[in-house]
C-alpha cells in the first residue's frame, strides 16, 4: 500500500521527541478508564497532560485524534498503518502517546500490525484490563509488549499480566526525567525481561 492511500485512512502516525521512533496518537478524553481515571486524585491519569497543552491548545491536534479513533473502523486500517511503520524505517513504536484501546476488536488489529512489522517492536500502556484479559497471551506477537498499568500512584503493579507499569512518587526506574525528558539508550518499555517499569509522579 502506498504512503499516501495509508495516511488517508489512519492519519499520520504522531513523533515526540523523547522516544526513539514514532507513535499513534488518540482522544485521551475517548479513554474509557482513564478519562474516569482523570477525574480522581491519586490515579496516574488524575490531571492528564494528553487532555492539556497541545493537545487541548489546538483544535487541530484534537480533531486529527478524533479521525484517528474514527479510521480504527476501516476494514484496511490494520494494512495501511502496518505500510507507515514500516516506512519509517525505525526499530522501536509506542501505541499511544495519548488514548487507549476501544474494544478487543481494537486490540487484535493492533497485534495484527505487529505482526505485520516483524523488525519493530512494538510498546503499548493500557489501562484498558477488560479487553486485554480477553485475549490469550499466547496471541500477543513476541515483538509486542502490553504493559497493563497501575491504577493509584504509589500503588501495587497489577498481578493479573505478566508485564506492567507504575508511577511513584519515590524511586523511579524510568531514567527519562534525569536525560532531559528523553528516553536516549533506555529501551526497558520494551524489554520482556523487565516486569515492570516505575515511572516518576509528574
Amino acid at each position: 500500500m502506498k504512503i499516501k492511500k495509508a495516511q488517508s485512512i489512519t492519519e499520520s502516525l504522531t513523533r515526540t521527541s523523547k522516544m526513539p521512533g514514532h507513535s499513534y496518537s488518540l482522544p485521551a478524553w475517548a479513554c474509557q478508564t482513564g478519562a474516569k481515571l482523570a477525574k480522581i486524585p491519586g490515579t496516574p491519569c488524575f490531571n492528564c497532560y494528553a487532555m492539556k497543552g497541545n493537545y487541548a491548545r489546538y483544535p487541530a491536534i484534537k480533531r486529527v485524534q478524533y479521525k484517528r479513533l474514527d479510521s480504527i473502523k476501516h476494514p484496511l486500517w490494520a494494512l495501511a498503518m502496518a505500510a507507515q511503520i514500516n516506512s519509517k524505517k525505525s526499530n522501536y513504536f509506542r501505541w499511544h502517546d495519548a488514548g487507549d484501546i476501544q474494544s478487543v476488536k481494537h486490540l487484535l488489529k493492533i497485534i495484527r500490525v505487529c505482526k505485520l512489522t516483524p523488525g519493530v517492536k512494538h510498546w503499548m500502556p493500557t489501562q484498558e484490563r477488560k479487553y486485554l484479559l480477553k485475549i490469550p497471551k499466547k496471541r500477543i506477537p513476541k515483538n509486542l509488549i502490553i504493559r497493563l498499568s497501575g491504577s493509584k500512584v504509589d500503588g501495587k503493579a497489577p498481578t493479573c499480566w505478566p508485564w506492567t507499569s507504575t508511577v511513584t512518587t519515590k524511586k523511579a526506574t524510568c531514567p527519562a526525567p534525569k536525560q532531559g525528558g528523553k528516553c536516549l539508550d533506555c529501551r526497558r518499555c520494551w524489554d520482556r525481561k523487565v516486569k515492570n517499569v516505575k515511572y516518576g509522579k509528574h
